[in-house]
């Protein structure tokens, strides 16, 4: 049986063909891995982005047309792990790129919450009150300034913990309106 047999029984379903075109081209992936790098990102990450773009060249591939199925499923495994790159370094993923976590290890092994050890004492210096308050008083003044009615609206409710669908439906807007307005507040509060 050839490859063409075994492919269109692959993609008729049958899941012994898939899996094994998937077994005998799984070489282009690690081919195709071993030539990028995602930050944030295991290699594994990458192989499976690959096995995705190898699964869609069985899915999609036609006989009919002049390339053979390894230069078809090449192209495909590169292209979807050249997606996965561009849509993880896009700017909306950077928080979930670049995250904290809360819950530490010690040096000396101990586990924590990060909130623990920066958690102040009661006694605090009333110097440090003043400059705290000032600054807490010029954000305000600030977020005033350059934020819209709206804006401080969504804000003040986004704060409070609700969610872009309670915030939608109590100020009678739409979530991605909702969405929107939070995005152009992280723009303007970011900048200084």
């Amino acid at each position: 049986m050839d490859d063409n047999q075994i492919l269109a029984l692959g993609r008729a379903g049958e899941d012994e063909a898939t899996e094994f075109l998937l077994q005998k081209y799984g070489y282009l992936v690690k081919r195709e891995v071993r030539t990028v790098y995602l930050i944030g990102a295991e290699t594994e990450d990458l192989a499976q982005e690959g096995m995705i773009g190898l699964f869609k060249a069985i899915r999609d591939y036609s006989p009919d047309k002049a390339a053979s199925f390894s230069t078809f499923a090449s192209v495909c495994i590169r292209r979807q792990i050249q997606n996965a790159i561009t849509n993880s370094n896009r700017k909306k993923h950077v928080p979930l790129n670049s995250y904290v976590s809360l819950y530490m290890n010690s040096e000396e092994g101990d586990n924590f919450m990060l909130e623990e050890r920066l958690s102040t004492s009661r006694e605090e210096d009333p110097e440090k009150l003043l400059i705290a308050r000032e600054q807490i008083e010029d954000r305000n003044a600030r977020i005033k300034k350059e934020l819209s009615k709206l804006e401080q609206q969504v804000l003040k409710l986004y704060l409070q913990g609700l969610s872009y669908e309670e915030i939608a439906e109590q100020l009678g807007k739409t979530e991605k309106s909702i969405d929107n307005a939070l995005q152009r507040i992280r723009g303007k509060l970011s900048k200084k």
